[in-house]
C-alpha cells in the first residue's frame, strides 16, 4: 500500500489505450470542441440579436448554452492538453477542480431542462396566463436557482470527498469523478456511498418528477384539443424533448460504467460512454435548438411579407 502522504497526483489509465491514435483523438476532440463554442454562441448570438425570440423558452435556450460551453471548457482543454504532453498524471488538486466543475455542469444541465419542461407546461396548458405565470421576475429567479442551488448542494457533498486521503492513484478513465476518487480512499468510505446515492438521487429525481409532470399534463391537453393544435404541441416540445433524451442516454451510460464492471467492452466504447454527456449534449443541442430558432424567424419573415401586401 502507498504511503497516504505522498497521493497528491493521479493517474488518468484511460490515456495509456489512446496512446496509439493519440494525434487521432487531439484532433476529433479539438474540433468537436471548437464547434461545440461556434455553435453554442452562435444561437446565443441569434437569439440575442432577433427581438422577436426575446420569449422565456429562449432565454432558457440560452442559459443552456452557457452550461454547456461551461461543461465542454471542464473537460475537453483538459483531454487535449495531456493527449499533446502524454500525460497521464493529474494533481489532487486539478483532480478535485474537474470533478466539482463537472458535477456541477451535468446538475445544472438538468435542472435547467426541467424549469424548460415547466416553461412548456404553462405555454400549453396555461396559455393566457402564461405571461403573468412567467414573468422576467420568475425568470430570472428559475435563471438563477438553476445555478445557485447545483453549486450550492454539491459544493456540500464535496466537502466530503476533499477531506479524503488516498491510498491508490490508478482512475481508469479519461477524466476525474467524485465515485472513481472515493473508491481510492484509505479509509471505509461506505457512508460516503450512501450519500452519494441519497444525494443522486435528490439531483435527479425532482428535475425528472417536473419533466414527467409537465408532459404528462401537456399529453392531457393535446388528447382534448384539434389535431392542428396537437401538432403545434408537438412542433415547440420537440426540441425539448429531444434535448432530454439525449442527455439521458449520456447520464445512462455514466451510471452504467460508475456502478457496474465494465470492462469486457472495448477501450474505444468504454471511453465513447464515459464522455458522451460531457460532449454530445453541448454539440448536439444548439443544432436541436438552432432549427426551432430558425423556424420561428422563418415564420416572423412570412408574417412580415403579408402584412406588407395586406397593407399594400
Amino acid at each position: 500500500m502507498e504511503n497516504t502522504s505522498v497521493v497528491t497526483s493521479f493517474i488518468l489509465t484511460a490515456y495509456k489505450e489512446m496512446e496509439d491514435l493519440k494525434y487521432f483523438y487531439f484532433t476529433v476532440f479539438f474540433l468537436l470542441y471548437l464547434l461545440t463554442l461556434c455553435l453554442n454562441i452562435l444561437i446565443i448570438g441569434v437569439i440575442y440579436s432577433e427581438k422577436s425570440l426575446h420569449e422565456p423558452m429562449y432565454i432558457f435556450v440560452c442559459n443552456l448554452a452557457v452550461n454547456e460551453m461551461y461543461g465542454s471548457t471542464s473537460l475537453i482543454p483538459s483531454i487535449l492538453g495531456r493527449l499533446i504532453s502524454s500525460s497521464q498524471e493529474i494533481s489532487l488538486g486539478l483532480c478535485l477542480a474537474q470533478i466539482y466543475c463537472l458535477h456541477t455542469y451535468g446538475i445544472v444541465e438538468f435542472s435547467v431542462l426541467a424549469i424548460m419542461s415547466y416553461d412548456r407546461y404553462i405555454a400549453i396548458c396555461h396559455p393566457l396566463h402564461y405571461r403573468i405565470m412567467m414573468s422576467s421576475e420568475k425568470i430570472s429567479f428559475l435563471i438563477a436557482f438553476s445555478w445557485i442551488y447545483p453549486f450550492s448542494a454539491f459544493g456540500m457533498c464535496f466537502i466530503l470527498t476533499a477531506k479524503l486521503t488516498f491510498c491508490s492513484r490508478y482512475i481508469p478513465k479519461v477524466y476525474c469523478m467524485n465515485f472513481a476518487l472515493v473508491k481510492l480512499s484509505c479509509f471505509d468510505t461506505s457512508v460516503h456511498n450512501i450519500i452519494g446515492l441519497i444525494t443522486t438521487v435528490l439531483f435527479v429525481l425532482p428535475p425528472l418528477l417536473m419533466v414527467l409532470f409537465s408532459y404528462a399534463q401537456i399529453l392531457r391537453i393535446c388528447l382534448l384539443v384539434s389535431k392542428e393544435s396537437r401538432i403545434k404541441a408537438l412542433r415547440t416540445c420537440t426540441p425539448h424533448l429531444l434535448a432530454v433524451l439525449n442527455y439521458s442516454i449520456g447520464v445512462l451510460f455514466e451510471i452504467i460504467q460508475n456502478r457496474f464492471n465494465m470492462s469486457y467492452l472495448p477501450s474505444t466504447s468504454r471511453m465513447f460512454m464515459s464522455v458522451y454527456f460531457l460532449v454530445f449534449p453541448p454539440l448536439l443541442n444548439p443544432a436541436i435548438y438552432g432549427l426551432s430558432v430558425q423556424s420561428v424567424a422563418q415564420d416572423n419573415v412570412t408574417g412580415v411579407k403579408k402584412s406588407q401586401l395586406d397593407g399594400g
